[in-house]
């Protein structure tokens, strides 16, 4: 749980079968319903859609890894050349 200084009181209606349900994954957590709330607002990604099948998923996925590994291959090139000029000196 984050410290009691660094948070916020606000209110929001929510229906009967949500509070139901706040309860009891609070209990399946051992947490309160507040930190149930504050793991599903972090868990959020406005970015990804929820109807994402398996197969969009591993696809999205994918993607984001090949971005990531060329990045990687960008950087190393970059920093061979670097080192190589402060080498030479």
């Amino acid at each position: 749980m984050q410290p009691a200084e660094n948070l916020v009181r606000k209110q929001y209606l929510i229906a009967p079968h949500q509070i139901d349900k706040l309860k009891v994954l609070a209990k399946k957590q051992n947490t309160s319903a507040a930190e149930v709330v504050r793991m599903a607002i972090d868990a959020f990604n406005p970015d990804v859609p929820a109807e994402l099948n398996e197969s969009e998923l591993f696809d999205l996925v994918s993607t984001r890894v090949k971005e990531a590994i060329a990045d990687t291959v960008t950087t190393r090139k970059r920093l061979n050349k670097t080192l190589a000029l402060l080498g030479g000196r």
